[in-house]
């Protein structure tokens, strides 16, 4: 009876390790296909949304819908004519007094053509995959964010990206 708790315990850790390979190597292969640099931004019409109350703005394609603005005034969203799940939004928040040291602590790993510094974050997992810029002028927080089903991401990365670097918010 040890014996077989203990083959049982061991499978159980192949197992594991088993899918949790397969999951880094599933994610590598879907990123390898989404490098930026061969998007060609001159092949799409484009609208700029410029957002009235906290001043940033961004490119969109120019046939992407537009959902009812926040009451508050701080973003929108827009979705794909081709694809009502793939969603590109961006929004702006008032940091909270608690929040500004923690801030602080985060590292920049992006720069915006406009020469901003922020954060880039890509996330997939099974249901969706992400892209969400986040850039802090004190007392602001600033968010762009790209969203698609996981297995459109590949298809949309080239754009998110794009605009990502595209994202301008007011010189301080």
């Amino acid at each position: 009876m040890a014996t077989a708790n203990k083959i049982c315990s061991w499978g159980r850790r192949i197992y594991q390790f088993t899918a949790s390979v397969s999951g880094v190597i599933a994610l590598l292969i879907m990123l390898w296909g989404c490098t930026a640099n061969d998007f060609n931004a001159g092949a799409i019409a484009w609208k700029t949304y410029r957002n009235s109350r906290y001043g940033f703005e961004f490119p969109y394609p120019s046939n992407w819908t537009s959902l009812a603005a926040s009451e508050n005034g701080d973003g929108i969203a827009f979705i794909s004519p081709q694809n009502s799940s793939v969603q590109i939004r961006g929004w702006a928040s008032q940091q909270l007094p608690n929040e500004r040291e923690s801030v602080k602590k985060i590292k920049s790993n992006f720069q915006t053509a406009q020469g901003v510094s922020g954060v880039l974050v890509v996330e997939i997992d099974r249901r969706g995959g992400s892209m969400r810029l986040i850039v802090t002028q004190s007392p602001v927080n600033y968010y762009w964010q790209g969203q698609s089903k996981s297995q459109d991401f590949q298809d949309y990365y080239r754009l998110f990206y794009y605009i990502a670097q595209q994202y301008r918010i007011p010189k301080s």
